[in-house]
């Protein structure tokens, strides 16, 4: 058995699915399957054995998550936020980072972590933050700004957060990644009322001089494109478990959608919609799309996790400076081919399906969040561009032969 379904038995995902539909409609948060999870070790799936943790790979996690987004979208796009900033801190952990090994022993504690990194108009995400960080004496520092997005937003135990260094220079400008606690320093505002994706309650956090102490400093980094350990697990893990929740969720509208065709008759034709060689060709149209997503994410995260552990060898790939490019690129692939196949059972499913009553009618609203994640459609189109062409006017980049 994976640990998968030893995690998420289909009997608690039968529940999760019903709760969806409730949190969905009353626009809440699922606390209940947190508690579920919390009790059965979620919180815990990417510590160490030897830290108090499950153990898993981030290749198992991402197979998690689409087992999760199955029955409760929401909850997994939620959870996806703790397992990000897990996920980094085992990455950068497996690379000999002692700065994130207070991260894991308390995720092995049960602590939820969030992650407040998106901002109003900030294209650059990781790389850049219009919240600002002052140094304090003791060697911590405190984040003035405003954080969107931010899942789990009732709940969270530990945010991790990152703001643009006061008073340095502007030829070296340098971010600080760290941890804050909830204080009264930290406002969480209550305008989450979206379109789909409405338990994860990802509402607004305003930041008025939030302290991170000295030692839930995780990173000091320049502003840009850097390969420090902790920033890339954020990207890797970030993309890819995005790319894996709504791959889930394409893959439960695949199957509804399916069952939906063994029963549909067309009254007209005398056949049932199983038999029909549109709703067929529609049907294998979005799994052949789904399949080959899940492939993509499979490989990648496979070699992120090798590449934490020194690994090499036939089949593991080092993809050097296309990390980042690649992980983007997985994500935009992943999340398009889920919209368009979600689509694509929907226009096979007839217009029942437009009912709220309709599990693929929550399902299509949930699967559109997924344009809204970075790195959005114009940027990963960019960064190819850029690595075809090289920068507009300038000069040409040299390509392989």
């Amino acid at each position: 058995m994976s640990i998968a379904d030893d995690l998420l038995p289909a009997s608690l995902l039968d529940t999760f699915r019903e709760r969806a539909v409730i949190h969905d409609r009353e626009n809440t948060f699922p606390e209940q399957d947190l508690a579920d999870l919390r009790e059965r070790g979620y919180l815990r799936l990417l510590v160490p054995v030897e830290l108090g943790g499950l153990g898993a790979s981030l290749l198992e996690a991402t197979q998690v998550q689409r087992r999760l987004a199955q029955a409760a979208p929401a909850t997994a796009l939620a959870m996806n936020m703790h397992l990000v900033v897990t996920g980094a801190a085992l990455h950068a952990h497996r690379l000999g980072a002692g700065s994130v090994r207070t991260m894991l022993e308390d995720a092995a504690a049960n602590r939820l972590f969030a992650f407040g990194i998106s901002e109003p108009g900030n294209e650059a995400m990781l790389f850049d933050s219009s919240t600002r960080a002052d140094a304090r004496r003791d060697g911590g520092y405190q984040v003035s700004g405003t954080k969107i997005f931010t899942s789990l937003a009732p709940v969270w135990d530990r945010l991790v957060v990152h703001g643009r260094l006061a008073r340095t220079s502007e030829v070296d400008p340098r971010l600080v990644f760290g941890v804050i606690e909830r204080t009264d320093a930290v406002e969480t505002v209550p305008d989450w009322d979206t379109h789909g994706m409405r338990a994860t309650q990802s509402c607004t956090t305003v930041l008025d001089r939030a302290p991170i102490a000295a030692d839930q400093v995780l990173a000091l980094t320049p502003v840009g494109p850097n390969q420090d350990p902790f920033v890339m697990g954020i990207f890797g893990a970030f993309e890819l478990l995005i790319a894996s929740v709504y791959t889930g969720i394409a893959e439960r509208a695949i199957i509804v959608g399916a069952d939906l065709a063994t029963t549909r008759r067309n009254v007209t034709r005398g056949i049932v919609h199983a038999d029909d060689p549109d709703i067929r060709w529609r049907l294998a149209d979005a799994a052949i799309a789904v399949d080959g997503v899940v492939l993509q994410i499979d490989k990648l995260m496979a070699d992120l996790d090798a590449l934490g552990l020194g690994e090499s060898g036939v089949g593991v790939t080092d993809h050097g400076p296309k990390w980042s490019q690649h992980f983007s690129g997985v994500k935009s692939r992943a999340t398009e081919v889920a919209i368009g196949a979600v689509d694509q059972v929907l226009r096979a499913s007839g217009g029942a399906q437009y009912f709220r009553r309709s599990e693929l009618e929550r399902l299509s609203r949930d699967v559109r969040a997924a344009m809204y994640h970075p790195s959005d459609a114009e940027s990963v189109h960019a960064s190819y561009a850029k690595s075809l062409l090289g920068e507009i006017g300038g000069t040409r980049p040299v390509l392989p032969r």
